[in-house]
């Protein structure tokens, strides 16, 4: 797990910091350094170097040094000179100067091999000066210092322009907008490198392979032990909705996975997979209220409900009694979301319960705008754990919201969000507790879109596979 903190909180760490801001800039304008060097600059190269008034272009102006040190070309161009007459930035600059660097004026863009951004850092907002923008239009790669200049470090917003960067180094831990909003496509490559700082408080927590546990099964497990999924959907259309769930939940590890339906689509379910078994509930192509007293009396031997894919609309009751009287694990998913009137319905459900909404779902359960921020404060509310799927994915259960980044565009198709209800199901039916169930399951299944995409276009059904790859 790594940190992800604001702005704010990496200030805070700078004035605690027990190095004084001198050996705290050294070491972060050597990383500079080394990375230009990563990037080609060497005897000769052109290196134009971006230096702001703050303690980014003190960064800079260290940078220069060890890159003129090296024999690279280096010049800096100047947005002002440092502020402070004491201040760590101005004697960076002196000793940059005294080195030999050339240092003039920001002016027009001058030709270079490599342009290293240290005009603005974490502290930034608004919009870039007017005297920045034409080297916005450089040909040349871009290293930045901390952040991209125009990034807004809080929350990966641009107002107006910014520099895209190859690559970006930042400092002790990731900031919010590296990772949201413009901030990955801005920063391009993102290097985290120590500088002697320590801990600080998380505003979210990146979930890491080391983070994402698999259930383990003992020696002398047997189908029912090693975890049961009982998936509840199914209507006109929709069927192959609860079936990609169902085999995902397979392939992510659970013992026994069934459907319950609709007895009009068993006939049609029961032949797509020898694996998934059927129950038929009812008798109609839709669930209704009086259905939920079978669906119970058959879910006794599973571990976990999931409840929604391919359920189909107005199922408000059947979904408000379900979550009263299962008293298990739940995870709850597109229609069955959508059957959810309110956001305090949720606290009907006496098990654990996991709600795994996209931005429009979660836009009409609770009436905000889907955020980190606006999750958490649902999981708080109702006491779920809350998966917001997305690029990234955040998971909130309390405390930092975690943060999934394992995925991309290649999972925006139909039915990769079954595939990710099934695997929660199965994670959370092995043993795992519902939040590192839920970020885990979304870290493979992430990590498993990313591996189909390196020789096929992805759809759920390939998704289903490579999740079982990829987990064994």
């Amino acid at each position: 797990m790594q940190l992800v903190i604001t702005p704010a909180e990496s200030a805070v760490l700078d004035a605690a910091a027990s190095d004084r801001i001198e050996q705290l800039m050294e070491r972060a304008g050597l990383w500079v350094a080394l990375t230009a060097g990563e990037m080609g600059a060497g005897y000769g190269t052109r290196v134009a170097v971006l230096a702001g008034p703050g303690n980014n272009g003190g960064d800079a102006y260290v940078a220069a040094r060890y890159l003129r040190r090296r024999g690279a070309a280096v010049t800096v161009h100047a947005r002002g000179y440092p502020k402070g007459d004491s201040s760590a930035a101005r004697r960076a600059a002196l000793q940059a100067a005294r080195a030999g660097v050339p240092v003039m004026p920001l002016g027009v863009p001058a030709p270079a091999d490599l342009v290293i951004d240290g005009l603005f850092g974490a502290g930034f907002h608004g919009s870039l000066p007017d005297d920045v923008l034409p080297w916005l239009g450089h040909t040349a790669p871009v290293l930045a210092i901390d952040v991209p200049s125009g990034l807004d470090a809080s929350d990966g917003g641009v107002a107006g322009e910014a520099f895209f960067a190859d690559r970006t180094v930042t400092f002790h831990a990731r900031k919010v907008g590296h990772l949201l909003g413009e901030g990955p496509e801005r920063c391009g490559t993102l290097e985290v490198r120590p500088i002697g700082l320590d801990g600080g408080a998380p505003e979210l927590r990146l979930v890491e392979e080391v983070d994402a546990a698999v259930p383990a099964r003992r020696r002398h497990a047997h189908k029912w032990s090693a975890g049961s999924v009982l998936v509840v959907g199914g209507s006109p259309g929709l069927t192959g909705a609860a079936m990609l769930t169902a085999q995902s939940a397979l392939h992510a590890g659970a013992g026994a996975v069934a459907i319950a339906l609709p007895a009009r689509w068993q006939g049609a379910l029961a032949g797509m997979s020898a694996g998934v078994m059927t129950r038929a509930i009812g008798d109609g192509e839709r669930f209704g209220p009086g259905d939920v007293a079978e669906v119970l009396d058959y879910a006794g031997r599973f571990d976990v409900l999931a409840v929604g894919p391919g359920l189909g609309p107005d199922q408000e009751k059947f979904v408000a009694e379900l979550l009263s009287e299962w008293e298990g694990p739940m995870v709850v998913d597109a229609d069955g979301l959508n059957a959810i009137a309110d956001p305090s319905w949720l606290r009907r459900h006496r098990g654990d319960t996991i709600v795994t909404p996209h931005g429009g779902e979660f836009k009409r359960l609770t009436g905000d705008q889907p955020s980190y921020q606006a999750a958490a404060a649902l999981a708080t509310a109702t006491e779920v754990t809350v998966v917001l799927k997305g690029n990234p994915t955040f998971v909130a259960a309390g405390g930092a919201p975690w943060v999934v980044t394992a995925g991309g565009p290649e999972l925006a198709t139909v039915g990769t969000g079954d595939v990710l209800t099934g695997a929660i199901a199965a994670f959370r039916a092995g043993g795992m507790e519902a939040d590192a169930a839920a970020y885990g399951a979304a870290f493979w299944h992430g990590r498993a879109g990313r591996s189909l995409a390196r020789t096929t276009t992805v759809t759920a059904e390939g998704l289903v596979d490579e999740l079982g790859r990829v987990l064994r």
